[in-house]
């Protein structure tokens, strides 16, 4: 919650201000992720480069929201990295896992 103690009312408008143009800045970068997300969905690209290309825009937009709506950004370094840390092994966690199926699908079907 902010404090608008020792603020006089045009400093609190400035502040309230500032913050709902930064809330409809990162609305607008949402908005536009998800259309590049919806415009790439319906092209010829190959299924693997659209894959990964959804997978980075959605870290992308996970860290707008976290940051911004979740004022992660505004917290001590220690906490972002509690959050982060293991959000990069769970990433890792699916990624080895994806690999792993792929290669046991390929010796049982031979695909």
């Amino acid at each position: 919650m902010a404090s608008y103690e020792g603020l006089s009312a045009q400093e609190i408008e400035e502040k309230k201000n500032k913050q709902i143009r930064k809330i409809w800045l990162v609305a607008g970068y949402l908005a536009v992720i998800t259309a590049i997300e919806f415009a790439i969905a319906f092209t010829s690209i190959p299924k693997g480069v659209k894959n990964i290309t959804f997978i980075v825009l959605t870290i992308v937009k996970a860290f707008f929201i976290v940051a911004e709506f979740m004022h992660l950004r505004h917290e001590v370094k220690m906490l972002m990295y509690a959050v982060v840390l293991p959000m990069a092994f769970v990433l890792w966690l699916i990624l080895a896992l994806l690999i792993e199926a792929d290669a046991i699908f390929n010796v049982l079907f031979g695909g």
